[in-house]
């Protein structure tokens, strides 16, 4: 999943790197007003992102597809868990039709998990880049994928319509997957990853976050796991809790830790590193495409 910083909901005493200003400049007010006036469905906004302002001025913009209820009951995320309404065959027109009216330049794509289906919702996620292709054919495109619990053939039709980007989140280190992903499993994400890049994937990404109660060390054995699977992109970021029914943040990480990591990660040959804060998966998003 796409993690946010909800900045209308106060966590623990939060250091002052974690402090957001409101985002501005024109770019900004101008998308926002689009997306107010014709009720467009994003990420950006719903999840309050701290980077909203920076993305959008750069163009990026993030959409969840396949309704906003999520089959898996994950401990660090906000989004709903139960039964998913039934799939929304217009969605696919409705997300080119919003990236076309917000002039996005480089659209993140992302979803619940719908176990539910037997195909994962990986129809829906290859008709909605088709469709984001057919009226915006200058966009380029990010796709944060759930694991399809690993199964090919769902993974291969994300595969045949080529986005520039393919992004699934390992979230944690191995030892607290458990805990932090419960039905997810460490092995399984890594080895989507893996046959990603295998089989074709132009970059392949993939996110976590600190502050979980991970160490130094499990970080780093993550880190070399992913450079295994030859991944391309790597953002890591701070946990933030959504509310009290969530997992605690055990640790705030300081920006001389994010920062040791990112070098690391840079001297393991990691196309891209994001390390900070107040990333989050689609930070930086359109320059992963290079």
């Amino acid at each position: 999943m796409e993690t946010v910083l909800d900045t209308n909901k106060p966590t623990q005493n939060k250091p002052k790197w974690l402090r957001v200003k409101l985002p501005t400049g024109k770019k900004y007010t101008e998308l926002r007003g689009l997306v107010d006036k014709y009720k467009l469905n994003t990420i950006c906004t719903s999840g309050s992102c701290p980077n909203m302002g920076e993305c959008w001025g750069e163009g990026t913009a993030t959409f969840m597809i396949l309704g906003n209820i999520c089959t898996r009951s994950c401990g660090f995320c906000g989004v709903k868990t139960g039964r998913p309404e039934t799939v929304d065959w217009d969605e696919p027109e409705k997300v080119a039709r919003s990236i076309k009216i917000m002039n996005i330049k480089h659209a993140v794509l992302t979803s619940v998990d719908r176990d539910d289906l037997k195909d994962g919702g990986s129809i829906i996620w290859a008709e909605t880049i088709k469709a984001v292709r057919r009226m915006n054919p200058t966009t380029t495109l990010e796709t944060l994928i759930p694991d399809f619990q690993g199964i090919e053939r769902n993974i291969d039709r994300i595969l045949e319509v080529n986005p520039e980007v393919i992004s699934h989140n390992m979230e944690t280190v191995r030892r607290l997957t458990r805990e932090v992903r419960i039905q997810a499993k460490y092995d399984r994400s890594l080895e989507v990853l893996r046959y990603l890049k295998a089989n074709g994937a132009n970059r392949t990404k993939t996110g976590i976050m600190l502050g979980l109660g991970e160490t130094e060390e499990e970080v780093i054995q993550t880190m070399h796991d992913l450079k295994a699977v030859n991944l391309d992109v790597l953002t890591i970021g701070q946990y933030l809790q959504p509310s009290k029914k969530h997992l605690p943040v055990k640790e705030f990480i300081t920006p001389e830790q994010f920062k040791k990591y990112e070098q690391i990660g840079l001297e393991l040959g990691f196309r891209h590193v994001e390390s900070g804060a107040l990333v989050r998966s689609s930070y930086k998003a359109q320059k992963h495409i290079l």
